[in-house]
């Protein structure tokens, strides 16, 4: 049987996330590290008992700020009297957007970028796009960046393809933060729960990023695959190939390779 999940000690001294309960995006967030590692350990080992046995599990020495993709639903709600625009995580099962100003597992830049932009909504009166009246322009904002390279990029997801002060509104996002490299609209203008539209329009930089993993450059675009914890994903990738043993005789396939990186770092 598995262990039974431990309530939040409310003297850890574990980062405890304000948004835990009515978020609900990561259950062992305020939870000792070491002890959700064995957690995870005992879960995996016990499903996969009848074929394999397990030789251990690798964690992370900081497991926070990691995820290298950030993707942040906009709203528009009315407090009684008070109405503002709020940016965040969708509450668990619904489509209400619970306000977070900073997540414990996203890259702090990202944050900070989509704080910026959710105040120039107010100052460039950019609607926010309402999912029932299916009225409004921003629906989302994904930041990706590059954890070796540090290379950033933002994508703007509009229910059209036409950005009021387009100019205006790029140039005071890159005065805020000169780390970006790439400014991209997706148009979403379906009804649909999928964050990024078909059509892509670049408005600054090349329209991708590049990062480094396992010693090879891959470029990633606003809809790459591509894991988003690179530190773990190294020590995965590294413990595979050590576990394939190739001799650069064998033909591997890549099956759902996204952008590639297991064949690509196979292929060395």
């Amino acid at each position: 049987g598995l262990p039974e999940i431990p309530k939040v000690d409310p003297e850890s001294s574990f980062p405890k996330c304000p948004v835990r309960k009515r978020c609900g995006g990561c259950s062992f967030i305020g939870l000792d590290y070491k002890w959700t590692l064995e957690y995870k350990e005992k879960y995996v080992s016990e499903l996969l008992k009848p074929f394999v046995k397990l030789s251990g599990i690798v964690g992370m020495d900081d497991p926070y700020h990691y995820r290298n993709k950030v993707n942040a639903a906009f709203a528009h709600v009315k407090d009684g009297r008070r109405e503002r625009n709020v940016s965040g995580i969708y509450e668990q099962g619904t489509h209400k957007v619970v306000p977070v100003k900073e997540c414990l597992l996203e890259d702090k830049r990202a944050d900070a970028i989509i704080q910026d932009i959710l105040k120039m909504t107010r100052d460039f009166k950019i609607k926010i796009y309402d999912e029932d009246s299916e009225y409004g322009l921003l629906r989302h904002v994904m930041v990706r960046t590059g954890h070796v390279t540090g290379q950033v990029m933002v994508v703007l997801v509009l229910a059209s393809a036409v950005l009021p002060n387009k100019n205006a509104f790029v140039e005071k996002l890159l005065e805020k933060h000169p780390e970006i490299t790439t400014i991209v609209i997706s148009v979403n203008d379906e009804h649909t729960s999928m964050v990024l539209g078909d059509r892509e329009i670049v408005i600054y930089g090349k329209g991708y990023i590049e990062d480094k993993l396992c010693g090879n450059t891959f470029r990633i675009s606003p809809k790459s695959f591509y894991q988003v914890n690179s530190v773990q994903t190294e020590k995965l990738y590294r413990q595979a190939m050590k576990f394939a043993n190739l001799t650069g005789r064998e033909r591997v396939i890549d099956a759902y390779c996204g952008i590639g990186t297991i064949g690509i770092t196979a292929a060395a």
